[in-house]
């Protein structure tokens, strides 16, 4: 892998996951403001700018992950964004259960089957682009 190829997934995948972000977690799925209103540490207004930074790292990793894994189709791209972006936020969601009370046992086993599915369709754009590379 060359850094102008982690560099386009990179971003073009952080522009995509930010997009299918603000769709699930904003629009589609309102459980998770109703749950952080309640527990009383919802930002108001929310700082959009850092929510589309925190895509960068995410894209670079699941990036990283493609180009290793050899996933050069849509389809394995798909395959491997989910499965990082699984395991990456069953950890976080685990932590987060175990040690707040704002996450409660729904958000827990949620958050990572739907981070699966964010990560994956990221997957699938960055493979698009890099395929075409």
């Amino acid at each position: 892998m060359d850094t102008k190829r982690l560099a386009i997934g990179t971003v073009v995948g952080g522009i995509a996951m930010f997009v299918v972000g603000y769709l699930f977690w904003n629009i589609l799925f309102d459980y998770y403001a109703a749950l952080l209103d309640a527990a009383g540490i919802a930002r108001e207004p929310q700082l959009f700018w850092v929510i589309a930074v925190s895509n960068v790292p995410f894209a670079a990793l699941v990036t990283l992950a493609i180009e290793r894994g050899g996933s050069s189709t849509i389809g394995g791209g798909v395959k491997v964004g989910a499965i990082v972006g699984f395991l990456v936020w069953s950890g976080v969601a685990l932590v987060h259960y175990g040690s707040m009370t704002a996450f409660d046992l729904t958000a827990t086993i949620l958050d990572p089957l739907l981070s699966g599915v964010h990560f994956g369709i990221g997957g699938g754009v960055i493979a698009a682009v890099l395929g075409r590379r």
